[in-house]
């Protein structure tokens, strides 16, 4: 057993089935049209969020990408604001501006999820380099899947880090597609950790990125050596989504043994099962938990309802600088 409190553990299980809940709700939201726009889900990731999200404060910084519900819930952001900001309500966390691709709350170190592919290195560069500036203990994480990383952003973002030992871990959830392009179809790498090879930097790889506590102790070893002072790593962990890449697509170029497979690795049944065997939780505590997020899923949703539509008066605030 890993050096983890009780709590601890039961705080990985909590925000993973907050994850799935949240996910599996809003795909059934979309298709009744309270929520607008494309949305991407992180069903099947959620140990990989989970699991390198527990080693950070909410002084560290992350920025993630489209796929990034999974992040944010892993970080605290609040269910109500976030419901209500994929409703598009004044109440959300961007102020209904923003929609999934735009999820942010800087308070709690979450600079943003991101509707670019690649989008998010750049700036958590930016953000490692302010840092590194200021001479805090703080670190910065890129989340991207593995299709982010053969844009040219992931490389010029990587050296430039690289090159300036900057606090900045890039961490990469390989669940095998870019929409529809199998990784081993556009990239002539059998692993993409291996790629920090090139640049000087060590790369750190999780297998089983539907173990939470595998990943967790993968992110452990890149957590200590960034945060030393050592500059950036790369992470990857190996997951699958069992969803198509968005509410837009079907995922039709992916057989159903295929996702039925992977089904089969399920997380939370995975981290479930530990927590039981190892008699850290029993199931009656679990399901408490389960029925717990259930009814916070309600209640955000009940708040989405009740919350306003934005004034059209508000369009051009927080746009320019004053």
């Amino acid at each position: 057993m890993m050096n983890l409190s009780q709590e601890q553990y039961i705080d990985m299980y909590l925000k993973m089935q907050r994850i799935r809940e949240f996910d599996m709700r809003i795909n059934k939201l979309v298709r009744r049209g309270f929520v607008q726009g494309m949305t991407h889900f992180s069903v099947g990731e959620e140990a990989a969020s989970v699991g390198a999200m527990a080693h950070l404060t909410y002084d560290d910084i992350i920025f993630s990408n489209h796929r990034g519900h999974g992040q944010c819930i892993a970080k605290d952001m609040d269910l109500n604001k976030m419901m209500a900001e994929l409703a598009g309500k004044v109440t959300g966390v961007s102020k209904g501006r923003g929609g999934s691709m735009h999820l942010a709350d800087f308070e709690k170190g979450n600079y943003g999820t991101n509707g670019i592919v690649g989008g998010g290195y750049a700036l958590a560069v930016g953000a490692a380099l302010t840092q590194h500036y200021q001479k805090t203990d703080n670190i910065v994480v890129a989340f991207s899947g593995d299709g982010a990383t053969n844009e040219g952003s992931f490389h010029e973002s990587v050296n430039l880090a690289a090159t300036w030992g900057l606090p900045v871990i890039f961490f990469i959830i390989n669940n095998r597609y870019g929409i529809s392009m199998d990784i081993t179809r556009a990239t002539n790498t059998p692993h993409l950790y291996t790629r920090a090879e090139a640049y000087g930097i060590p790369g750190f790889y999780c297998e089983d990125g539907n173990d939470v506590l595998a990943v967790y102790e993968t992110m452990g070893k890149a957590v200590d050596h960034v945060r030393s002072g050592n500059g950036p790593a790369i992470v990857e962990v190996e997951s699958y989504r069992w969803f198509g890449h968005s509410t837009a697509d079907a995922g039709k170029y992916r057989s159903k043994e295929e996702v039925d497979d992977w089904k089969k690795k399920d997380p939370l049944v995975k981290f479930r099962t530990y927590l039981t065997e190892n008699h850290l939780a029993s199931h009656d505590e679990l399901d408490a938990i389960d029925a717990q997020v259930v009814k916070e899923i309600d209640d955000a949703y009940a708040f989405a309802q009740n919350s306003p539509e934005p004034d059209l008066s508000v369009a051009f605030e927080d746009v320019w600088v004053d």
